[in-house]
């Protein structure tokens, strides 16, 4: 598990409740059930217009990406291709063929299938670009989910926010109690913000960089198949493929190698 995205989360809740609790405020004051339903519950009711039912369905699917570390490792993949193109080299492609269960990741697996079958390298390409088209338009649906439900809290926030004020203003010879209707009418507008910038908005930012690491891991599988094809040596193909690295793992791969 990727204990960033929980402990960053509980974290959160915790300095909001200290930022009330250290000069003294009263965190009661800051509860109200009517006010939770309203933001949590009407901007969940907006969402499922936004989606299909099947989409919402995978809410928890989603979250659920967000605590997982990322298995990336680069240092494996760049080995493997490696080992598999000198052995291409050496024994031909057909040669991989007893390879393959070895392989766990499906894409590449596929790749290297059809690149031992001979199929031509540019419906190689198509293939595995099709295949990344469908990747991103299963990533971007998750995103989109907590992006669209990071904006509509706030504003079921605000909803509560004026169906307390009405109520209030409905009230107003019992002067009374103006002070503290207006401080509960505020707290759906409080609930909305906490939401959605400490929950709904950093899960699409974790996902979006989720789905960049696969991007760049699916990427640097199909240069790597692509360069099986064209039975490229072994030392071109690494070469390529950290390319594919950020900066800072680039240089983890040239202090490996002094």
């Amino acid at each position: 598990m990727e204990i960033g995205t929980l402990g960053g989360i509980i974290g959160g809740f915790v300095l909001i409740i200290l930022g009330i609790l250290a000069p003294g405020g009263d965190i009661g004051l800051f509860w109200d059930t009517a006010s939770l339903i309203i933001t949590i519950f009407g901007s969940l009711a907006a969402l499922i217009v936004s989606f299909p039912l099947d989409t919402i369905k995978n809410i928890g699917k989603y979250f659920s990406i967000s605590l997982k570390k990322s298995n990336f490792d680069y240092e494996d993949l760049i080995h493997t291709l490696s080992t598999f193109a000198e052995t291409a080299r050496k024994e031909g492609l057909l040669s991989l063929e007893d390879k393959l269960p070895e392989v766990d990741d499906p894409f590449l697996r596929k790749g290297i299938q059809m690149a031992i079958d001979g199929v031509d390298e540019e419906v190689i390409r198509k293939t595995l670009d099709k295949d990344m088209e469908k990747m991103d338009d299963r990533h971007r649906l998750g995103q989109d989910v907590f992006d669209q439900w990071g904006a509509l809290a706030p504003a079921f926030g605000m909803i509560g926010t004026l169906i307390g004020l009405i109520m209030m203003l409905a009230n107003l010879e019992d002067k009374s109690a103006i002070g503290s209707g207006m401080a509960t009418a505020l707290i759906t507008t409080l609930y909305g913000a906490i939401f959605a910038n400490l929950i709904f908005i950093p899960v699409n930012k974790k996902l979006a960089v989720a789905h960049d690491q696969e991007v760049l891991r699916r990427e640097m599988m199909m240069e790597g198949i692509l360069s099986l094809v064209h039975g490229e040596n072994t030392r071109l193909l690494k070469d390529k493929l950290i390319s594919f690295l950020p900066r800072e793992m680039r240089m983890k791969f040239s202090e490996d190698e002094m």
